[in-house]
């Protein structure tokens, strides 16, 4: 039984749900006296019954009779179907009687005139399991092969082909017609057909076909040259010595028009050989297909391709050497295609070829100034982090790359900018050497600065790196031409006031500007309003509306800046007189911030943070002492520092986490042949417990019951009916990325034969069943394997129920009814662990509207290990660098990040804490979950949720 479910479904129709109720009777009065048309819709209703689980056993003969001699094309086309579906044995597996004369229709349907008729019988015939029906016909299919239409040909090879493989007695001369056969085909799909048989069913005289035909293979049509690849790759593998007699093929095939075998050629042309020449050509047959494929998956299907190569030690020398070539592919308009790009391009630049790279980088940054093309920002982006990944790994073209990004600061898109300046931060504080070309350029565009977050790094990066006299003075004369009129508030009441001269105000007065309205009358207008509209709308200098919209944040900033400066520059400067105006001046600007942020001109008022960071920078020129000036003049940079420090120790350890352990193995160590040791000599020490495992593995014996068994299939295993049901069924859950594959287990646990025997499954989310299962016969205490696919479109808790349903043999009752228990997807099997920056990650949380807060409620009481325990059970990774997380503190904050495998991200935060008037309180506080679909926040909130009880549950039954 379970043989007759595992068989392959050919044929999908779609079946209307709204249809009317069908009678036999009717159908078995249109099958006999119905015209053509007639015939035709009761035909396709009865094969609607069949697929719904009806048998219909007494309009087999009505159709063999009257619907059978039919010549018509659309009636053979619907037999065709028919006969497929039809059960064709009686309940104790034997033919039926009626198929013999179906066989002679199949044999005249092989001699039609038609050749659309014969191919799609011969199509037909390779769907047939039963070698009763197609022992008869074996003359009829052997003579389609010299039939004069390709169409026969072809199919009449694959005919062949699918019963030689199922029932080889039938034709066992099959290999050797089909060698002969090929020798004389011209037509590439009937050759194609040919050789794909060969390659299966006889690999000797398939290899003996191509050793004759070698020098023609280029010449060959595509979807041969596909089945000779697959060919030359499984006899290599399997005989190495054979590489040198297909490698030149492989090689010309390389070149092939179709992208299709160029790509399965390079990827045959890797596993066969390592020589650098080898890979160098599938490397640039790979990157030109990058490059001209237009399709977005085939280029993000070859860059992975050629990221495999790249893992390889001997291959990555070679990529190397073709970095400027990969580069090209920035040409696609895909956001993902060049940001995989530049990320491989980043793991094999050297410094032979680093200043090329650079130089092209710097050629797209000026490209993508103009922001025509999609995502212009965020490729834009993109170049810059790329840029700064370059300076900080080769040093010598930092000082090439600082102009091109400075130029960026004064871009509207303010993501673009803040990654400069990350930048520049970092350079500046890396390279000693750089700090006076920075500086210039900072100051060179200070004044275009369109953001208040860029403008605040600026004035902090200014502060900070300016150390030398010139610099400062530099800095301070920027800082002032920046605001403008100082005192700020009163430079606001003239601007505000709108003062102009008497002899402007009478021009304006005198010279009344005459319209026409909409209705065609005239209407006068004095200029003089006009002029003061304009005068009002003049614009302020940046910093200053910036005050006035009420960000007084800049203001603060600002204060810092001249603090650090002036303190500074009293160092430096040893004549009094300038140190003190230095002085005064940044007191007087700080005064004014004060004054503008307290007066009510600003559309909100200074906050009192603000005000006092302001007045402690105000003091501390007042004031100086010696542990405020050391904390203005050397604490911040110092923070950068660590902070620097610790982030390249972090990256560090990732790329060693990333890189293949090496397997050390001493030259004189002895080896173990396991095929030839005995049971007794392995059970010696306890060093020799992995090569008794291995043994009793491959020998299929089990291990030691003191092991502790490895987890198996049975652990997915999913109990759906009880044991005292009727019909007992269990299902195995197999999840393969996309699909879910349901192995079904039902057991007839009854003394009664159970006919019709179905599955009846439905989904509940974003599921959807792929085709319904076929009902079966199961005999007493008998059972069956029946499969069911599902196919999962989004990362939502889904649920698979359904019930089975039976008739039992010789019962006068309904049908019976067996409920089964639901299956729920666990969603972590298509959510994997992702990183991201901190900048990506606050953009995505800004940018995601749904929003998911758990509470935490847990019995664990350590903050680590409830991390720990949710990081495992949500596949998630964790941003907060260890160092943050380290150390003892009765609160902690973290941010988690994954993604899943159809591109949803998962955002997640932590905030927990342990009440510090109890020992073993347990943790509390809440998590924050944000994604961009509310499926995706409520699933991973609700497995966050079950984690939390599951460990109580634990604790529960150790106590």
């Amino acid at each position: 039984m379970s043989s007759i479910v595992d068989q392959a479904c050919y044929t999908l129709i779609n079946i209307p749900t709204d249809s009317e109720p069908l009678n036999e009777l009717q159908l078995k009065q249109d099958l006999e006296k119905g015209d053509v048309n007639v015939k035709i819709e009761a035909l396709k209703k009865t094969i609607n019954m069949i697929l719904s689980g009806e048998r219909l056993p007494g309009l087999l003969m009505i159709i063999i009779r009257f619907v059978l001699p039919l010549q018509d094309h659309t009636i053979k086309k619907l037999l065709l179907i028919f006969w497929e579906i039809v059960p064709k044995t009686t309940s104790d597996g034997k033919l039926l009687q009626e198929m013999i004369l179906v066989c002679d229709a199949y044999r005249k349907d092989l001699q039609h005139p038609n050749e659309f008729v014969r191919g799609s019988t011969l199509r037909f015939l390779c769907k047939l399991k039963e070698p009763e029906l197609l022992e008869p016909l074996m003359p009829a299919i052997t003579a389609c092969l010299e039939h004069r239409h390709s169409y026969v040909r072809r199919n009449a090879v694959l005919a062949i082909f699918t019963i030689y493989r199922n029932f080889e007695f039938l034709i066992p001369d099959a290999p050797e017609q089909i060698a002969k056969y090929l020798e004389s085909e011209q037509d590439m799909s009937c050759r194609r057909n040919a050789f794909l048989m060969l390659l299966h069913a006889d690999q000797t005289k398939a290899l003996s076909y191509l050793a004759a035909c070698l020098d023609q293979v280029p010449s060959f049509g595509d979807i041969l040259q596909l089945v000779i690849v697959e060919l030359i790759y499984k006899v290599c593998l399997a005989n190495p010595s054979e590489r040198a007699r297909f490698i030149r093929c492989i090689y010309s095939l390389l070149n092939s028009p179709s992208a299709a075998v160029r790509y399965e050629a390079a990827g045959t042309l890797v596993t066969l050989s390592n020589a650098p020449t080898a890979i160098k050509a599938a490397a640039s047959c790979y990157i030109e297909l990058v490059v001209k494929e237009s399709d977005n998956n085939v280029k993000l299907i070859v860059l992975d391709r050629l990221i495999t190569m790249k893992d390889s030690l001997n291959h990555e020398r070679v990529l190397q050497d073709l970095v400027m070539d990969i580069l090209r592919v920035l040409g696609s308009p895909a956001l993902e295609v060049r940001t995989k790009t530049l990320a491989l391009a980043m793991d094999l630049v050297t410094t032979r070829t680093i200043e090329e790279m650079v130089q092209l980088l710097k050629k797209e940054v000026i490209r993508t100034t103009g922001g025509e093309q999609e995502d212009a920002g965020k490729y834009k982006q993109l170049l810059v982090r790329t840029l700064h990944a370059c300076s900080i790994k080769f040093p010598d073209v930092a000082a090439t790359v600082i102009p091109v990004l400075t130029e960026f600061l004064s871009e509207n898109s303010e993501s673009v900018a803040n990654d400069v300046l990350v930048f520049i931060r970092e350079a500046i504080q890396t390279f000693d050497n750089l700090k006076p070309l920075i500086i210039d350029k900072l100051l060179e565009v200070f004044p275009q600065i369109r953001s208040v977050n860029v403008h605040r790094g600026a004035l902090w990066i200014l502060g900070e790196y300016g150390t030398s006299k010139n610099d400062i003075e530099t800095v301070m004369a920027r800082v002032r031409s920046v605001l403008g009129e100082l005192p700020l508030i009163e430079a606001e009441n003239k601007r505000q006031a709108g003062d102009k001269p008497a002899e402007e105000e009478e021009a304006n007065q005198a010279a009344p500007a005459q319209l026409v309205t909409s209705d065609g009358t005239y209407a006068t207008q004095s200029a003089f309003s006009t002029s003061s509209a304009g005068k009002k709308e003049e614009k302020r200098p940046a910093l200053v509306q910036y005050m006035m919209d009420g960000d007084f944040f800049i203001g603060a900033s600002l204060a810092t800046t001249l603090a650090k400066l002036a303190l500074r520059y009293k160092e430096l400067e040893k004549d009094t007189k300038k140190s003190n105006r230095m002085q005064a001046e940044s007191m007087l600007i700080m005064s004014s911030l004060i004054q503008l942020g307290r007066s009510g001109l600003p559309s909100k008022a200074m906050t009192h943070d603000d005000a006092e960071r302001i007045s402690l920078c105000l003091r501390s020129l007042a004031c100086p002492t010696t542990i405020v000036e050391k904390v203005f003049t050397e604490g911040c940079r110092n923070a950068l520092g660590k902070m620097l420090t610790a982030k390249a120790e972090e990256e560090s350890q990732n790329q060693q986490a990333k890189e293949k352990p090496c397997n050390v193995v001493q030259v004189d160590e002895a080896i173990q042949f396991l095929q030839l040791t005995r049971g007794s000599d392995l059970s010696g020490g306890a060093g020799d417990v992995f090569e008794q495992s291995l043994s009793a593995a491959v020998a299929g014996r089990p291990g030691s019951e003191k092991e502790t068994p490895a987890p198996s299939a049975l652990s997915k295993v999913t109990q759906l009916t009880g044991f005292s049901d009727p019909v007992y069924a269990e299902a195995l859950v197999h999840v393969n990325q996309y699909d879910i594959v349901l192995d079904v287990l039902i057991v007839n646990q009854t003394e009664d034969t159970l006919q019709n025997c179905t599955l009846e499954l439905a989904t509940l989310g974003d599921l959807k069943l792929v085709e319904r299962p076929q009902p079966i016969v199961l005999a007493p205490r008998d059972f069956a394997s029946i499969k069911a696919n599902v196919k999962v479109a989004s990362t939502e808790n889904g649920i698979i129920f359904g019930n089975i349903v039976y008739d039992v043999s010789g019962a006068a009752s309904d049908r019976s009814v067996v409920v089964l228990d639901d299956i729920h997807i666990d969603i972590m099997d298509y959510i994997v662990p992702a990183t991201c920056t901190d900048a990506e990650f606050r953009q995505m949380w800004a940018e995601f509207e749904w929003e998911n807060k758990v509470s935490v409620n847990t019995t664990l009481s350590d903050l680590r290990e409830y991390l720990a325990h949710l990081l495992k059970s949500t596949n998630m990774r964790c941003l907060t660098p260890e160092k943050a997380l380290s150390g003892q503190c009765g609160f902690m904050a973290a941010n988690m990040y994954a993604k899943s495998i159809f591109g949803e991200d998962a955002l997640a935060n932590l905030s927990i804490e342990k009440p510090l008037n109890k020992v073993d309180a347990p943790v509390v506080g809440h998590i924050r979950i944000r994604a961009k679909s509310q499926g995706m926040a409520l699933s991973l909130g609700d497995k966050i949720s079950t984690a939390q009880k599951t460990v109580q549950s634990k604790v529960v039954q150790a106590a």
